[in-house]
């Protein structure tokens, strides 16, 4: 029997292109908001935090109905476990980009560089956290169904 390499950052995954995608989506939100609190005159730093937690909800939507749909836990306490381990997957990124953009803030570095570093980290930890944890497959779940409600 041959080994076979987990596929998380597999190009060929579609689960993880459609990640991507999901993630560019909710990027958008994140880094808009960002960029419009930086002109209102926010401090980079709570910009980072509004914009991330802003991007949060957008990914959630969107992922757990295009990428995750498959996994997603229909009702009851299997559903609120799953968002419960979304949010806490997304205050892990939001603790990252918010170290990150303060620690870049810190040292001078410009804020929006801060922030695509803050992009990468987050990508990869989340990804990780939300396909593994999140939303893993179970073979006796009731996640089978692709109705999904918010």
């Amino acid at each position: 029997m041959r080994y076979r390499r987990p596929s998380i950052f597999k190009i060929t995954d579609i689960r993880f292109v459609r990640y991507l995608a999901v993630s560019v989506g909710a990027l958008a939100v994140d880094f808009g908001s960002f960029l419009a609190l930086l002109a209102l005159g926010v401090l980079a730093t709570p910009a980072a935090a509004v914009g991330y937690s802003l991007g949060i909800l957008a990914h959630w939507f969107m992922s757990s109905r295009a990428v995750f749909q498959d996994r997603v836990a229909t009702r009851g306490g299997a559903r609120s476990r799953q968002k419960a381990l979304f949010v806490v997957s997304a205050l892990v990124g939001l603790g990252l980009t918010t170290l990150i953009v303060g620690a870049g803030q810190w040292t001078g570095v410009d804020p929006r560089a801060a922030k695509l570093a803050a992009i990468a980290i987050s990508f990869a930890v989340t990804w990780m956290i939300r396909a593994k944890v999140v939303f893993r497959e179970e073979p006796s779940s009731s996640a089978s169904s692709p109705s999904v409600t918010a």
